[in-house]
């Protein structure tokens, strides 16, 4: 049995902030920030009031929708972030409640620009045994809640926003086939957030030395991605027996244009097949591959070759390559 994609949606929030916003803000400009990512602009979840959840849950609600299913028909919820609303409850908790799915279950997964890959690897095994019958995926980080926006070098690389997919038994060979996953945490030095956990609690002294906020060594997580990105979707590729021109879509995670090129052409993939939203929404973390299929959404045919692929801080990086299940309702 396989778990299938049978339905795909995804939510950001109105308030847009631009590049030329950002310009006001710290030392850049919008050529400086395209030329180098890709960038135009990204959306932010101004209101104090709402969290990583309250995106989740629109994305949920979306979802069942357009699926034509109750959320009380939700068994499980697997949610990806490294912005939780709070340590606990979980963010699938809140979500759960928010979107009317009252007999679901569910947990939170870090692993962060990865973690969408790595909670669809874990809720299809779910379909794949035979233990529930619709396990939700969501991937949703307010990335502007752990962002410094007087540091130019990360403030101009993300956004907020929540993507999900709902998973369900395939009718045929179509669904998730394959996936690769590794993590290293000697990476960690290079792409984190120093103090809110266990090690650094939260103190006058981390909040003073600006430790709640992403920390980033470009330069470093820039060559580990364009290496491990590009390498693992090359490794499924060839464990797999495909080749460039049998790959219908590449779903890359949207952290730089760069890093997206450099796997696409790994991979000997046309760059007619890629799917790039950066420009629009920036780096939503886990987010991005399912607005990704969100917003291509009407363009993927039954039976369609697709590789997802994502790199993110800790390090973390990985690959699924499945099949598409349906085709999308005009």
């Amino acid at each position: 049995m396989k778990a299938a994609i049978t339905c795909v949606a995804g939510y950001v929030p109105e308030d847009v902030l631009t590049n030329d916003d950002l310009s006001k803000m710290v030392d850049t400009n919008d050529e400086w920030i395209k030329t180098r990512t890709g960038i135009s602009q990204r959306h932010i979840l101004k209101d104090p009031t709402k969290a990583t959840s309250d995106m989740g849950a629109e994305a949920v609600k979306t979802l069942c929708k357009k699926r034509g299913i109750d959320p009380t028909e939700i068994d499980v919820i697997i949610t990806a972030t490294v912005t939780p609303d709070m340590l606990f409850p979980s963010t699938s908790n809140l979500i759960a409640v928010k979107a009317g799915a009252t007999k679901a279950w569910g947990f939170d997964l870090s692993a962060a620009c990865s973690g969408f890959l790595f909670a669809l690897t874990t809720g299809s095994q779910f379909i794949q045994n035979g233990t529930y019958k619709k396990v939700v995926v969501v991937g949703a980080d307010k990335m502007s809640s752990i962002i410094d926006y007087t540091d130019r070098t990360t403030c101009v690389l993300f956004g907020d926003g929540a993507g999900a997919v709902l998973l369900e038994a395939s009718e045929d060979e179509n669904g998730v086939i394959d996936h690769i996953h590794h993590c290293d945490g000697a990476g960690a030095e290079f792409l984190c957030m120093k103090a809110g956990g266990s090690l650094n609690p939260a103190s006058h002294d981390t909040v003073d030395a600006k430790q709640h906020y992403v920390y980033q060594e470009g330069k470093s997580v820039f060559k580990a991605a364009v290496t491990g990105m590009a390498d693992v979707s090359y490794e499924i590729m060839q464990r797999n027996g495909l080749e460039g021109k049998d790959v219908a879509w590449l779903v890359p995670h949207q952290a730089n244009l760069r890093i997206i090129d450099a796997t696409q052409r790994r991979m000997g993939v046309d760059p007619e097949k890629v799917m790039i939203n950066i420009q629009d929404y920036g780096n939503t973390t886990a987010a991005t591959i399912p607005l990704c299929l969100r917003d291509w959404e009407s363009q993927l045919k039954k039976g369609d070759n697709i590789i997802l692929a994502a790199f993110g801080g800790g390090f973390t990086w990985g690959s699924i390559y499945l099949k598409w299940a349906y085709e999308a309702k005009s």
